[in-house]
């Protein structure tokens, strides 16, 4: 294996029939599990919250700081490894996140206070989020610019199948055995991961100038017009998932007076749909370009939103199966537009994969957070699904002007992508 990602950058790379490590079930088992260790622990102790408030003798509110600055954690883990894996390398920048994981899983077993597990969690997170953005720079720099979107797919998809059990997971195990069980957990499948990676995971990092700077990258691509529409293309559109998680529940709950139990199951379909969307993406990829990928996306995605925000006039979606019934189809199209402009984005400097990637992770999460705030406040605060069907048709035609407006024409995306890998080679040879 390290001898195949021993050759020069190049056809080795680029050319995926070349390349024994790209397809193999090893590498996409890795990349699966380093970018679902952070999401699957995060979602895991939700369950145990209301147990640990009880334990601790704290508010709700207390506890619930145990996922919210682990988000902060996975946001700012984004915006730090991302960047330093095209300096010093996928491998040993996520060897260091995930031993950090590991080190913050110790101290959250042993954590005697509710502050110190929230501290704990929130170092878990700064770890184990460098899977999230790293596994992305590993699939640019494994795979044709083309092949990148379905593959991003492809992780999504086996990820989201753990995603929805963990939840039930950590509800089973905090019932058994109790809460620290989950931590315990946690911890073992961190470590688990770590030796996985480092026994099996080559270096996959382009070779660069050594002069690169984070700062540098960043300025490059942002002076890229392609980069900034498709980056603001795949973070508006992970904003409709945060927004509709965000004002759901209320809506269901509060509005239509049915049970949260009953809420979590209608959610699940929307789930189910994303996960359809990537399934189908991952067909249509090798017939079909990212942009028009990227399009069709974006069509079904305004014309969904735009059918449940013409529901919520009628007032029929005040029953549960219009409004996810409905949210299903903008799913399906979600999942199209969110993995192909994350491909596009990644694919305009290939050498700088891991600054963009971090760029639109932290981005994605950051803006998300106040994007599910909002939400919430517009499913709580009204008495039909309006303004939260509002909220999320607009965001839909925002994601689709920017590619309207923003991203040039296909000719001058690759031309980018051609004067980009030119001016990296010149820095090559000085």
């Amino acid at each position: 294996m390290h001898g195949v990602m021993g050759k020069p950058p190049g056809a080795a790379q680029e050319n995926i029939k070349d390349n024994d490590i790209a397809t193999s079930k090893v590498m996409l088992l890795m990349l699966v599990v380093m970018t679902g260790v952070a999401p699957i622990s995060l979602y895991m102790l939700v369950p145990a919250l209301p147990v640990l408030a009880t334990t601790f003798g704290r508010d709700i509110g207390i506890a619930q700081m145990t996922v919210s600055l682990y988000m902060v954690g996975i946001a700012l883990s984004q915006l730090i490894m991302g960047p330093l894996s095209d300096k010093f390398g996928r491998r040993p920048v996520l060897l260091a996140g995930l031993g950090l994981m590991v080190v913050a899983g110790i101290g959250s077993v042993f954590a005697e206070t509710l502050p110190q597990l929230i501290a704990a969690r929130f170092f878990q997170a700064l770890g184990g989020a460098s899977g999230m953005v790293i596994s992305r720079a590993i699939i640019r720099d494994l795979y044709p610019r083309e092949r990148v979107g379905a593959m991003i797919s492809l992780v999504v998809a086996a990820l989201m199948i753990a995603q929805m059990v963990s939840p039930l997971t950590g509800g089973l195990l905090e019932t058994t055995f109790g809460w620290r069980a989950i931590l315990y957990l946690i911890t073992a499948a961190s470590l688990i991961t770590t030796i996985f990676i480092a026994l099996a995971l080559p270096e996959t990092r382009r070779d660069r100038a050594d002069s690169s700077s984070f700062r540098g990258d960043l300025g490059r691509l942002m002076r890229s017009r392609a980069f900034v529409g498709y980056l603001l293309c795949q973070v508006l559109a992970s904003q409709i998932i945060f927004a509709f998680a965000g004002g759901g529940p209320y809506i269901v709950v509060t509005q239509m007076g049915r049970s949260s139990a009953e809420y979590g199951a209608w959610f699940a379909m929307t789930g189910f749909g994303y996960f359809i969307g990537n399934l189908l993406c991952v067909r249509f990829a090798p017939r079909h370009s990212l942009e028009k990928l990227i399009w069709f996306g974006l069509a079904l995605q305004v014309g969904g939103s735009l059918l449940n925000l013409i529901w919520s006039f009628a007032g029929l979606n005040q029953a549960p199966l219009w409004l996810f019934g409905t949210q299903m189809i903008v799913m399906v199209a979600n999942a199209f537009v969110m993995a192909n402009s994350a491909a596009g984005a990644i694919s305009i400097r290939p050498e700088a994969a891991g600054t963009a990637s971090g760029a639109m992770g932290f981005l994605q999460q950051g803006i998300g957070s106040l994007i599910s705030q909002f939400g919430a406040y517009l499913g709580g605060h009204s008495t039909t699904t309006l303004p939260l069907t509002s909220a999320i048709f607009a965001i839909s035609l925002a994601c689709a002007c920017t590619m309207i407006f923003v991203v040039p024409r296909r000719n001058v995306v690759v031309s980018e992508e051609l004067i980009a890998q030119a001016e990296e080679d010149e820095q090559g040879m000085m």
